[in-house]
Order: structure tokens, then C-alpha cells, then sequence
């Protein structure tokens, strides 16, 4: 039979796999791509889509299309284990699937599960798909005044500021008076982005009126809101976990070589521990180049991946991904306004949302004009 490529989660790299696929096929190749849900959101775009700036539609990437155009088959499933000595995925509530070579590319979560009651009165702002059906929700109930307008956001980092931020910004324009929490265990927000941008996101966070709480210990999440370690209460009916990522948890029993619980994998972005196994996007560690959790290296990776997977079916050399030292930061500030960070300057402004804007749709038209769809 021919050989079988597998791509396991439909984030953004194995999206671009599959799009290039679908312009130009490998033959004599069967492919199979797994995800738990027929769409995937593009992480650009939420912050956008929680501010009220683009609909559900416009942030999702269609897998079921997309796998399609490409000739793949999609199964609908969640993957919880890699049997690498029979090469076989299981799925849940689906037989084994074989492989020759597997491909990962399944994201990371920003729950807090060593936090008493976050599963049970919280959500995490990954995986995307289901937190932004989540704010969709969420936004309907407070504009129409079935739930209080009360958001608590934990952790001040990029992905905490783009979203509280947002979410003031779509709750004042519904009419709502928000009250915006945004808290962090650390002195300083935004340990991340160079001093000009800071200063912009700072000043905006303040103007927006959004609580800034640093220093903060949580000691659970309950019905009413966040209980510190001090017995306050910050009350909230939506709390969102942006603080820190995580890997998923089933990677442990791959036997797989981890970094910090992340696929470790080499040059070639292949794991190496396994030929049969690569990974990509930010469920990967770069050994070689290490770099933090950015959509930058996830879309970067996708041509030489592609290149990779087709070349270790076939027995080719293998080319090497060297992702770049720096990259641009275009950060939302609710409204149609971002900041750049990529100097030390401080630039910001609607100019910089509307490029933003421009990347964004660029990115995503490619999936909606398929040939074959």
C-alpha cells in the first residue's frame, strides 16, 4: 500500500501543510489528518473576534474543507496516545490508526489545573476553538444583561492584555458598564515586550479603566468570582486563564524525548527520539534553536515541514528550519488600535491595526479559496 502520513491536530503549520497539498499533491501518498473538531480558529484573529472586529467565520479555518482539498481524510477525534513500536494513534472512541510517519501539531493549554476550581468556574484562553464559542456566549449573556459584565483575566502577559482589553472594548460598545480584572503573580506585566510597546499597552490598560492587580496570589476560583490568598474576592462571571501554556498531558506516554514536556526534536523537525515522528507549532521544543511560543515559527515551519514529510516517505535528505532571531509583534489594544513591538521606540496607533488587519485576512484568505473545495 502507499505509504501513510498522518497529521495529528490542526493547528496553523499542518493548515499550511495541507493547503500546499492541495496545490500540489504528493502522489501516491494516503494522508490523514486528526482533530477533535471539523474548524480550527487562528490565533491572530481572537483577540480581534472577542473585541467585536470580525465574526466566528471569519477566524476559522475549515478542516473538513480544507483536508479535503488536499486528499485527505479527516477523523473527528481527540488523539491520547502514540504507540511508536506498532506506529499506530489511538483516538478516542475510534480504532488505532496506523502510520509510517506521524506528524504532531496539537497546540498547548493554558488551564490551570493544580488550581482548586478552575475546571469547574473558568476558562482557558487555549485551546482557541473552544474558548472563543465560550466568549461567544459569554458576550450575548452580558448584552443582554443575563450575566453581570464582571471578567476576571489571569496572567499579564500578551495573550491576558490583547484579551482584556478586548473584552472592555466589546462590552462598552454593547451598551454594558465591564468591570475588567487583569492579574498576574509577577511585579512587572509584559515581562515579554520591549519598553516602547509596554509603555503603549500600559498607558491603555489604565485609560481603559481595567483593574490592574500585580503580586497577586489565587487561591481558587469559585461561582462568585477569584478568592486570593488574602480572602478577597474579585468578583467575576467569566474568569479566563492566559497565564503560562502547558503541554497536553498525554505526550508523557509517548515515550517521546521532552523538553519541559514539549516534543523535543531537532533541526529537521523531526523528534529525536523517534524518525517516524516529527512536531511543530508550539506542542514542539526547538533543541537546536530554542524560541518561545510564538504563531511566527508555527507559520515559518510549515514549507519545510512539508518538504520533510514527503522527503522521509521517500527516503530524500532532510532540510534544515532555521527560524529567524527576531520577529514583529503586532499587539491589539481593544478597539481598532495596536502596538508594534520590534524597537525599543514606542509605535502605536489605528495605522498599526489596520496593518495588523491587512497580515490577519492575508493569512486567512488562502483557506478560503481552494482548489477542488
Amino acid at each position: 500500500m502507499n505509504p501513510h502520513l498522518v497529521l495529528i491536530g490542526g493547528g496553523h503549520t499542518h493548515a499550511l501543510v495541507l493547503r500546499a497539498l492541495a496545490d500540489r499533491p504528493a502522489t501516491g501518498l494516503r494522508l490523514t489528518l486528526i482533530d477533535p473538531e471539523p474548524r480550527a480558529a487562528y490565533s491572530g484573529m481572537l483577540p480581534g473576534f472577542v473585541a467585536g472586529h470580525y465574526r466566528l467565520d471569519q477566524l476559522q479555518i475549515d478542516l473538513a474543507r480544507l483536508a479535503r482539498a488536499a486528499g485527505a481524510r479527516l477523523i473527528r477525534g481527540r488523539a491520547e496516545g502514540l504507540d511508536r513500536a506498532a506506529r499506530r494513534v489511538h483516538v478516542a472512541g475510534q480504532a488505532p490508526i496506523p502510520y509510517d510517519i506521524a506528524s504532531l501539531d496539537i497546540g498547548i493549554a493554558s488551564d490551570l489545573p493544580g488550581l482548586p476550581g478552575f475546571a469547574a468556574h473558568a476558562v482557558p484562553a487555549k485551546p482557541l476553538t473552544a474558548f472563543a464559542a465560550r466568549w461567544q456566549t459569554f458576550a450575548t449573556e452580558a448584552a443582554s444583561g443575563r450575566a453581570a459584565p464582571r471578567i476576571a483575566v489571569i496572567g499579564a502577559g500578551v495573550a491576558g492584555v490583547e484579551l482584556a482589553m478586548a473584552a472592555q472594548h466589546r462590552l462598552a460598545r454593547a451598551g454594558c458598564a465591564p468591570e475588567i480584572a487583569l492579574l498576574d503573580a509577577g511585579r512587572e506585566i509584559l515581562r515579554d515586550v520591549r519598553k516602547g510597546a509596554r509603555a503603549a499597552l500600559t498607558d491603555r490598560i489604565a485609560r481603559l479603566g481595567i483593574a490592574l492587580r500585580t503580586g497577586v496570589r489565587i487561591a481558587r476560583i469559585e461561582a462568585a468570582g477569584v478568592v486570593l490568598d488574602s480572602g478577597e474576592t474579585i468578583p467575576a462571571a467569566l474568569v479566563i486563564g492566559a497565564a503560562g501554556t502547558r503541554p497536553q498531558g498525554w505526550l508523557a506516554g509517548t515515550g517521546l524525548h521532552l523538553t519541559d514536556g514539549f516534543v523535543t526534536v531537532d533541526e529537521t523537525l523531526r523528534a529525536v527520539s523517534d524518525p517516524a515522528v516529527f512536531a511543530v507549532g508550539d506542542c514542539a521544543h526547538l533543541s537546536h534553536a530554542p524560541r518561545p511560543k510564538a504563531g511566527v515559527f508555527a507559520v515559518r515551519e510549515a514549507p519545510v515541514l512539508r518538504e520533510n514529510l514527503i522527503a522521509a516517505l521517500t527516503g530524500r535528505p532532510l532540510s534544515a528550519y532555521r527560524p529567524q532571531k527576531d520577529y514583529l509583534k503586532l499587539i491589539s489594544m481593544g478597539e481598532k488600535r495596536a502596538a508594534a513591538d520590534r524597537l525599543p521606540l514606542r509605535i502605536e496607533g489605528r495605522w498599526v491595526w489596520r496593518w495588523k488587519d491587512r497580515i490577519d485576512r492575508r493569512f486567512m484568505a488562502q483557506f478560503h479559496d481552494l482548489p477542488g473545495a
